[in-house]
């Protein structure tokens, strides 16, 4: 048994478990004293359970972006500005997909490394489309009208609903959280709520019970759904073999004239502030986010990167027919989410009235009403809590 052992904690998915066993053994017969053990959880298990929790049985935590202004807020995580060095970080800054790298920098400090990178995208079955002589949608207008035909997927859970929320508020003028009085200006918000009812009252009703994963596997799986019109993105299903059939990516439709903006996810890689094992943590987390592991080793297993010398990569997108090419202008149009502590209480509890409205063709102005009110009391939380 290895003299040191780090444990680690992921999300259970092959974008998310795979490229980080291979990267651990890898450290592992570089470093022989040293030993990886990564936990992976569902997403929603993530949700449930608190990431500052979480810091106390793992060394090496994979989280959200979010999380950053509650990692400032409690130092459970370290501050990587002070263990690299400015040359390392300097070079993920200058290699960040969108503003991957930055948003895991929250005052001042460096909470986390772009391990991952991932934004709402389109995809679509290429094989059925040109069967069928109908061309990848362009517009909005375009994706209502194949929706008609019953061949669009989308995710539509709370959360994914809420993500593509604030999208289509840019879409209509203005951006949301840009005053502590209300998520976005009734007007605004009516607007986008009421454009999304568009599409999402004629998709199939298993949507509203499916994230991007189901539906990457609905359309990867069978043949009943041809298009999607945003959904995180994960470049397995472009891959060959991975799948049954293989799923293209593109970019986003125009949305009143403009290219929808949509929110960015993927993840990054933190190093719990509680570690016996500083060092080594580090010392791993800095080998499977630079340039060079994640161009190779990481993206050949399934990995996602988040440094964008792997997307403009030859290989890579050999592999992927294309995926980072073509989901890179979406990566760099990205919406990056609020942080602030408290920030998450909104997060995991808007998408709910949202969620109903929607899919019951609800008022629009009382679910609004309500995600303000949570609003609120996720700003309850920030103004309580003193950041350090």
């Amino acid at each position: 048994m290895a003299a040191i052992v780090l444990n680690g904690i992921t999300w259970g998915h092959s974008r998310g478990i795979t490229p980080l066993l291979a990267a651990s053994q890898r450290f592992n017969e570089l470093h022989p004293d040293v030993e990886i053990r990564w936990t992976k959880r569902t997403l929603q298990e993530f949700a449930d359970f608190p990431i500052e929790k979480l810091t106390e049985q793992y060394d090496l935590l994979i989280i959200d972006h979010p999380w950053v202004g509650c990692a400032a807020a409690t130092n459970c995580v370290l501050a990587l500005d002070e263990y690299l060095s400015a040359a390392y970080l300097q070079d993920q800054l200058k290699n960040s997909v969108g503003y991957s790298h930055q948003s895991y920098n929250y005052n001042d400090k460096q909470w986390a490394l772009a391990i991952d990178a991932a934004t709402p995208v389109a995809s679509y079955r290429k094989d059925l489309l040109e069967n069928n002589h109908v061309a990848v949608p362009q517009t909005w207008a375009d994706v209502i009208a194949l929706a008609a035909t019953g061949v669009v997927a989308v995710p539509a859970i709370p959360i994914d609903m809420l993500m593509n929320f604030y999208s289509f508020c840019i879409a209509h003028g203005n951006t949301p959280f840009i005053n502590e009085d209300v998520v976005i200006d009734i007007e605004t918000g009516v607007k986008a709520i009421e454009t999304m009812k568009e599409l999402y009252l004629q998709v199939n009703k298993k949507m509203f019970k499916s994230n991007p994963i189901a539906v990457a596997e609905m359309m990867s799986a069978t043949d009943d759904f041809w298009y999607c019109p945003f959904a995180y993105g994960y470049s397995n299903y472009s891959r060959t073999g991975y799948a049954k059939n293989l799923l293209h990516y593109t970019d986003t439709v125009l949305v009143n004239g403009e290219k929808l903006r949509t929110t960015i996810g993927g993840t990054g890689l933190s190093v719990s502030a509680f570690t016996k094992h500083k060092d080594a943590a580090i010392n791993f987390a800095a080998m499977v986010v630079s340039g060079e592991c994640q161009r190779t080793l990481y993206v050949q297993h399934g990995g996602q990167p988040g440094h964008r010398s792997a997307w403009t990569d030859a290989t890579a997108n050999n592999l992927t027919h294309d995926f980072f090419t073509n989901v890179l202008p979406v990566m760099d149009n990205g919406y990056v989410r609020p942080r602030y502590n408290g920030y998450l209480h909104f997060q995991d509890n808007a998408g709910y009235p949202l969620h109903k409205c929607i899919m019951e063709n609800g008022n629009a102005v009382t679910a609004l009403n309500e995600m303000n009110i949570i609003y609120q009391q996720s700003l309850l939380h920030k103004k309580t809590t003193v950041a350090v």
